[in-house]
């Protein structure tokens, strides 16, 4: 029952994993702020786009194989195999963690869209939304997930096609899209600077998203639980090179839905003429403003935006009745979440921080654990601990200094409105000026550096030195050193068997 639950029996086809596992982390928001953030800081953020081919075949090759042959129903099971239980409970309170904070934001984003759509009060669109997840998450499991997933992605994009024609058929054709966000600034992809605090780069998008993609596609605990549901590795991978093309063609026609809002805005900014509050609420205000002429594209958006929030996370454990009691559970904290998550700041910024001041670290963890035979447990947990604190404390300290986005145009708005005028970032802190998408690189790059040095320095017995095993179990390991730890294994026997004969 248990493998029932959590696993779905494992016989579950390549599609609905697929569509699952790019549905997972597409939230509303991703819908609302990725939109945003093409409109207000141009279209250069679709260059992440690059990093997630890069990272399929890395999450597939090297990462996956290691789970699927463990057949374990969590991946923090794997860390007390090859490190010990303290690593496994820290890194799992970690995890948790970034799934709490992650889901309450979540559950926020569609309370801006009914509030704005319907005039429904925040508080019952919250409400509504968390209690069905909780309740089908918790009777269903794995596969009232999965099947729901696809069902959720379908209406994801039926929601982002809408606003990218409807826009278009407003300013006269998809073209006439580009053109206006050319004339406008928002189609430069030519900043390669390295500086940090430059908000976003071919750098900091392409080394982010790889570093994120990872973090969620290669270790992360509902993702590797999805691609456990099929029957063998070649499926499993399918799954997930499948997945890549799905993300992508929903990241990019979101990406044109912000722009194609943009041109039908492009003389009168809804922010600074005060139609809104805050950008997230940019998508919603334009389906009010100009999809209701024509019926039924508005409930299709409400449904895209909504669906893509009705997901909640199933924690696994010994017992099956107990497993959906801690579904249960999380699912009511999501929701208790979801209240303050409009403190938190703009919502996509605000997810790609959590994944990134939690998963780039997990991700060293992972990879200190896979990719070598020398780090232990002592020196993974004191790289995990101040990996976590280095990079909460770049993406929470301050004062910080306000973004700058690029100029829009307030002409043709009735009333009389000032554009805010830039301030100078120079005098703050400077680790504070940092984009927000180099946490993730930091975090994993310091994990690494500090995990090695101090096992190096700080050595102790491994699980299997412990065991009174003198080899470490190929099995724990990336392909590539599994099987050079079979050879040397092998030549090892070989050479006492020579020894013995003599």
């Amino acid at each position: 029952m248990r493998k029932e639950y959590l696993l779905a029996d494992r016989n579950m086809s390549i599609l609905p994993v697929a569509v699952s596992l790019m549905a997972s982390f597409m939230s509303a928001i991703t819908l609302l702020g990725v939109s945003a953030e093409n409109y207000y800081y141009g279209m250069q953020f679709v260059v992440m786009n690059i990093s997630y081919g890069i990272a399929t075949p890395i999450a597939s090759r090297f990462y996956l194989p290691v789970f699927f042959g463990l057949q374990k129903t969590s991946t923090y099971e794997y860390l007390e195999l090859r490190f010990g239980p303290h690593i496994r409970m820290l890194a799992s309170l970690t995890y948790t963690l970034q799934m709490v904070l992650y889901n309450g934001i979540v559950l926020y984003a569609p309370a801006i869209v009914l509030e704005a759509v319907t005039g429904l009060d925040r508080l019952i669109s919250i409400l509504v939304v968390g209690l069905v997840c909780t309740f089908y998450s918790t009777l269903g499991g794995m596969k009232a997930v999965l099947f729901t997933d696809l069902l959720q992605s379908l209406l994801m994009f039926g929601a982002v096609f809408s606003i990218v024609v409807f826009s278009s058929v407003q300013i006269g054709g998809f073209d006439k899209i580009f053109v206006i966000a050319k004339e406008r600034g928002r189609l430069d992809f030519s900043n390669f600077s390295i500086d940090p605090t430059v908000r976003n780069t071919w750098w900091s998008l392409n080394l982010s998203g790889l570093i994120t993609y990872l973090s969620l596609y290669a270790v992360n605990h509902t993702q590797v639980q999805r691609l456990l549901t099929v029957s063998t590795l070649e499926r499993s991978q399918a799954c997930l090179w499948w997945s890549w093309p799905v993300l992508s063609v929903l990241s990019i026609c979101t990406c044109i839905s912000g722009i194609g809002i943009f041109a039908v805005y492009k003389d009168c900014d809804p922010l600074a003429s005060n139609s809104i509050t805050a950008m997230d609420q940019l998508m919603p205000y334009y389906v009010v403003d100009a999809m209701t002429s024509m019926p039924g594209l508005a409930g299709l958006f409400v449904a895209g935006i909504f669906s893509a929030s009705l997901w909640c996370h199933v924690r696994q454990s010994y017992i099956p009745w107990l497993t959906k009691l801690a579904a249960c559970a999380y699912g009511l904290v999501f929701l208790a979440l979801a209240f303050v998550a409009e403190h938190l700041g703009g919502l996509l910024q605000a997810a790609l921080t959590i994944f990134g001041a939690v998963g780039g670290p997990l991700l060293g963890v992972f990879t200190l654990g896979m990719f070598t035979t020398f780090a232990n447990e002592n020196g993974v947990s004191a790289a995990l601990l101040s990996g976590m604190a280095v990079t909460m404390w770049i993406n929470f300290g301050g004062p910080r200094p306000p973004t700058v986005k690029l100029p829009v145009s307030v002409d043709s708005c009735e009333g009389n409105f000032t554009l805010p005028t830039p301030s100078d970032p120079t005098g703050y802190f400077y680790l504070y000026r940092i984009s927000y998408l180099w946490t993730s690189p930091i975090g994993f790059v310091w994990v690494l550096v500090v995990g090695t040095v101090v096992s190096l320095l700080w050595r102790q017995q491994q699980p299997w030195q412990r065991a009174g095993r003198e080899h470490p179990d190929p099995a724990l390991f990336t392909p590539p050193l599994a099987s050079r730890l079979r050879r040397n294994q092998k030549n090892k026997a070989d050479v006492q068997c020579e020894l013995l004969k003599r």
